[in-house]
């Protein structure tokens, strides 16, 4: 939580005034007590309404004076936390897109937007709750007990006494009620992760009448969270409860001590009322004290979790001294003895390729479920970095790069096609924002997506919804795969990104690409060998090996993994034909 602190820096002046107006505030809240006990002495006791109506008229500017200090003190208050909020979660999400594919799947979708939106959101009150009452409270707490001194020694002692029984009960609770806060936010997070996957997943769910099992799991999930709020519930339920006993015994002692100090002409009517007004002020600060240690823990523990993300550190980061890319030769992208393996895993995703893609050439990679196919490609713009091995582009390592440069140059379509909202020019011109229409319809009649442009009222002004929603599998594929020829990039990754597209489409698509073959390097990875088998090198890849490497026509006759995936998609749909 400290570390989240530096957003607060632009506002040091706010964080001064906050609290300063709130202790101006809680010291005319002081004199007032002693402005009744004159009042009740000398006015009401001796029926001098001129005194009453001055007394009346002094209380009446404390609470203007203090009211005013009020609101100012709210004011440089709001704008310190909703400032510091501000700050705050644009770093989040500047340090969160910094992040490599391996710290975002260690992480997970679900939390990093918790933690983007809940959390934030209770930091921020907390910070609002501290400028104003963290010190105004305590203040008041101990303002009050210097104030019956000035009127009963042997009255205040009550309160020297119950001051700390006050506190002890406060920072108990505040001890043990931390922890499960993080706890009560883990909890949360795995509703959401579940509430998340439930909506995006909802076809399926009904594709497969699983409606009643999912149901069942959200409320395992609910009732646990809700279990967790309520045992953390009750125990910051037992302040208020505990405050108000040990005060309230105060109050009373107060009374009885002052009933006979009164009766003995010690005390004056008056000054009971004033001892009983001061611990009242301290009954209500400890409350409010109370409730804002409950909301600074909930602050405390999401700021921690906050700050977890904040301390994950990308594991790929662009080199500090970038290197001139030497490019004197023909190699377009190469990969020496190139071995990888995912955060958290024992096994080796990749082992040992070793392969070169000269300027121009277009490769294809095949291979099942699970091979390593895709794991090949993100590594040459460096979504993952290898763990043993080299990956040069441009005969250059691609650990020498800046990213930014290095993936200026590359194009990439995955596997999943992603649309954001907004037109379709505006989703085309993501990687090239100076493209002019003429570009961008050349990218989409070569990505064979001019009919689905043109089907759309307004065309390239069409309006997609969030995540395509509006779209079909096919259309998106193809839109993503005209953004990135939009962007003109000099090496082309096509990550299966042509699996929804019928047989016909994906024919003239691949025509499309053939009149690319020597200006980009394309590689394209695929589980139809129709889609790569006029490829100047195809890859063939076997748990995370490369089974074998070499034209389509190599392969057939020296590679077994190879044949068994062509004859299994040609030979026996000839045979039924």
């Amino acid at each position: 939580m400290k570390k989240l602190l530096v957003y607060l820096k632009d506002y040091k002046k706010e964080c001064i005034f906050a609290p300063l107006f709130k202790l101006l505030e809680a010291s005319f809240e002081l004199i007032v007590p002693l402005v009744v006990a004159a009042l009740i002495d000398h006015g009401i006791k001796g029926s001098d309404r001129p005194y009453i109506y001055r007394m009346g008229g002094v209380l009446i500017l404390l609470a203007v004076i203090g009211l005013t200090c009020s609101i100012t003190a709210q004011y440089f208050a709001a704008k310190a936390a909703v400032g510091f909020s501000t700050k705050l979660r644009h770093a989040l999400f500047a340090h969160i897109e910094s992040l490599s594919f391996s710290e975002m799947d260690t992480v997970g979708t679900s939390t990093l937007i918790t933690r983007m939106t809940s959390d934030i959101n209770q930091v921020q009150s907390g910070v609002n709750l501290v400028l104003r009452l963290f010190l105004r409270s305590p203040f008041i707490v101990f303002g009050a007990m210097v104030m019956a001194f000035t009127v009963d020694v042997k009255s205040a002692l009550i309160f020297v006494a119950a001051i700390p029984l006050l506190s002890l009960v406060v920072f108990s609770i505040m001890y043990f009620s931390i922890p499960m806060y993080k706890k009560v936010q883990s909890a949360l997070d795995l509703v959401l992760l579940h509430t998340r996957e439930n909506l995006e997943g909802v076809r399926v769910i009904r594709a497969f009448n699983k409606e009643k099992e999912e149901e069942e799991e959200f409320t395992r999930g609910n009732e646990f969270l809700t279990r967790m709020q309520m045992v953390v519930g009750r125990l910051s339920a037992l302040m208020n409860p505990l405050t108000y006993v040990i005060v309230n015994a105060a109050i009373i002692a107060i009374i009885q001590t002052g009933a006979v100090q009164v009766n003995t002409g010690v005390l004056t009517q008056g000054e009971v009322i004033a001892l009983y007004n001061y611990m009242s002020q301290i009954l209500v600060e400890l409350i409010k004290l109370a409730n804002l240690i409950i909301s600074v823990n909930k602050a405390v523990a999401c700021g921690n979790r906050i700050g977890e993300v904040f301390d994950l550190k990308p594991s790929v980061t662009g080199c500090k001294n970038p290197k001139a890319s030497a490019d004197t030769n023909d190699t377009a992208v190469s990969f020496s003895h190139v071995s990888m393996a995912y955060a958290g895993s024992g096994e080796e995703a990749l082992t040992d390729i070793d392969f070169t893609a000269k300027k121009g050439e277009i490769i294809g990679i095949i291979g099942g479920t699970g091979s390593g196919k895709s794991s090949v490609v993100n590594l040459i713009p460096r979504f993952y970095d290898v763990s043993a091995g080299t990956v040069s582009v441009n005969g250059q390592d691609v650990r020498d790069y800046d990213l930014m440069d290095l993936r200026d140059n590359i194009g990439v379509v995955m596997q999943k096609a992603v649309l954001f909202h907004g037109s379709i020019r505006e989703n085309l011109k993501w990687g090239n924002p100076d493209a002019d229409d003429e570009k961008i319809w050349q990218a989409v009649d070569a990505a064979q997506a001019k009919d689905v442009v043109k089907g759309k009222d307004g065309q390239l002004d069409y309006e997609i919804e969030q995540g395509g929603r509006n779209l079909s599998g096919g259309q998106k594929q193809r839109l993503t795969i005209a953004r990135a020829l939009v962007k003109d990039p000099e090496i082309l990754i096509l990550d299966d990104s042509a699996s929804a597209l019928d047989f016909a489409t994906d024919a003239k698509l691949r025509a499309a690409l053939l009149k690319l073959r020597g200006k980009k390097t394309i590689f394209i990875v695929s589980q139809r060998t129709s889609s790569i088998q006029f490829a100047d090198k195809i890859i063939v890849m076997e748990d995370g090996t490369a089974a074998g490497i070499g034209t389509h026509e190599k392969l057939l006759e020296s590679c077994e993994v190879y044949r068994e995936i062509y004859e299994s998609q040609f030979k026996k749909e000839g045979a039924r034909a």
